[in-house]
């Protein structure tokens, strides 16, 4: 069954409506919808209770103002947020960022995914995202410290290991959660798991800095695997060069594959000898612990070439976008179809505009959703939680194990659900199987 135009237009036309000028919440919404809609034509309880309306609607938004003094004693002000979108299955769960980029709708939109992302792996968690548009890139540690600190003085009314459990995100890394957690802990007097991606030392789980980005790789390897292939041989386009795209092209090694660019706000190294383990090693020392540019890599490897803008043009077999949101265009979709990609596995929150996943549809590629394939991240957040309740801590083969499970078991719930013949479309299948769980537990509650 498909959409009928005017539903989906009705429906939008609201959305819109009450949330003008957030172009980002409304194109992850209509991405939504547009698989929603269908589903639920024959099913009038979700009609009825306005199931679909409620979930657009966040369950509260909190903004507020976080001052700081830098180290030149100058007071600075900046704004913070937490969407806490959805709490339907579990306490709301979701990254916290730090960007100038960060807006009240970019992070309604990372709200709302979460939303479904975090139905669809099972574990009991809600939707959330939060963030202030702070830029520590450039600043010092005290100053990162301070901004931190003000700015869990706020956010500490609002979260609770049974209410709402941030994690990191773009910006926020270990320094950043260790400064929170800290400040969190002096505020309220009490040792508990408030935050996720923490330092093993205070209660952080194993793998979860590598977990996106593996998550996203074995993902890929489950679609392939359906049709009898593998990562194994293939040649890979990653962008990014953070934990999520490292770790997609270390996992990408493992399994056999060859990793032919990473890159930055600057642009795209291409390496055709392939990004080998030393030459990672290279990349996370470069990005990591030196704060370079990507294009310092040309000066040690002289094969490898740098280019400005993003990489889809380099012709590969996988493509994984693993930096930041829209950024393969439809016409840079058509571009990776022309030259034969196989493969696309979202790494980054919703990185294809809406043109270029109209544009993989249509071209029956394997094409893996960011709510499905980046799951890998928030799931080993979960794993954290559980483990912080029990005061406990797995092993790294465990969880390796479990993320493993985790992955293939929502592969196997977007093929349920997006099965067209031969085919599977895997983002219908990913936003059908998210709303189920979260709708059927909104049924249950009644009107609240």
């Amino acid at each position: 069954m498909t959409v009928r135009t005017d539903d989906l237009g009705r429906f939008m036309e609201g959305v819109t409506r009450r949330n003008p000028g957030e172009p980002e919440f409304h194109q992850a919404v209509k991405e939504v919808a547009a698989n929603v809609i269908p589903y639920i034509q024959d099913k009038p309880v979700y009609q009825e209770m306005q199931i679909l309306e409620r979930m657009a609607e966040p369950d509260r938004v909190i903004i507020f103002r976080v001052c700081w003094e830098d180290d030149g004693g100058n007071i600075r002000v900046n704004r913070g947020y937490r969407v806490q979108f959805n709490n339907s299955i579990g306490p709301y769960k979701g990254g916290i960022r730090f960007h100038p980029s960060v807006t009240l709708s970019i992070l309604k939109f990372l709200g709302f995914e979460q939303t479904f992302k975090n139905s669809l792996t099972g574990l009991p968690m809600g939707g959330g995202k939060g963030g202030a548009d702070f830029n520590p890139k450039g600043k010092s540690d005290n100053e990162v410290m301070r901004f931190c600190q003000s700015f869990m003085t706020e956010l500490s009314r609002h979260i609770g290991e049974n209410t709402d459990v941030p994690a990191g995100d773009i910006g926020v890394g270990a320094r950043e959660i260790g400064y929170m957690f800290g400040q969190y802990k002096r505020l309220n007097n009490e040792f508990v798991g408030v935050l996720t991606g923490k330092g093993l030392e205070f209660g952080g789980s194993l793998i979860r800095t590598e977990a996106t980005g593996y998550g996203a790789v074995y993902f890929a390897e489950n679609m392939l695997g359906r049709i009898g292939d593998s990562v194994k041989g293939k040649s890979c386009v990653v962008s990014g060069s953070g934990n999520v795209a490292t770790y997609a092209a270390e996992k990408i090694l493992q399994l056999g594959g060859k990793v032919l660019t990473l890159s930055d706000s600057g642009g795209f190294v291409h390496d055709p000898d392939g990004i080998n383990e030393e030459k990672l090693e290279f990349i996370k020392n470069l990005k990591q612990v030196q704060r370079g540019r990507i294009s310092e890599y040309t000066d040690t490897y002289k094969n490898a070439t740098f280019h400005e803008g993003r990489p889809w043009g380099v012709t590969c077999d996988v493509a994984l976008p693993c930096a930041t949101q829209n950024e393969i265009t439809e016409v840079e979709a058509k571009l990776l179809l022309a030259n034969g990609v196989k493969v696309v596995s979202e790494g980054a929150n919703m990185p294809t505009e809406q043109g270029g996943i109209d544009a993989f549809i249509d071209g029956k590629i394997l094409f893996a959703p960011s709510k499905a394939a980046n799951a890998g991240g928030v799931a080993v957040s979960g794993l954290e939680m559980s483990q912080n309740s029990a005061r406990i801590s797995w092993k790294e083969d465990e969880l390796q194990v479990l993320l493993q499970d985790i992955m293939k078991s929502i592969h196997d719930n977007c093929v349920e659900y997006g099965s067209e013949g031969e085919h599977v479309n895997y983002l219908k299948g990913a936003n059908v199987a998210g709303f189920i769980k979260v709708a059927d537990a909104m049924v249950a509650y009644g009107v609240v």
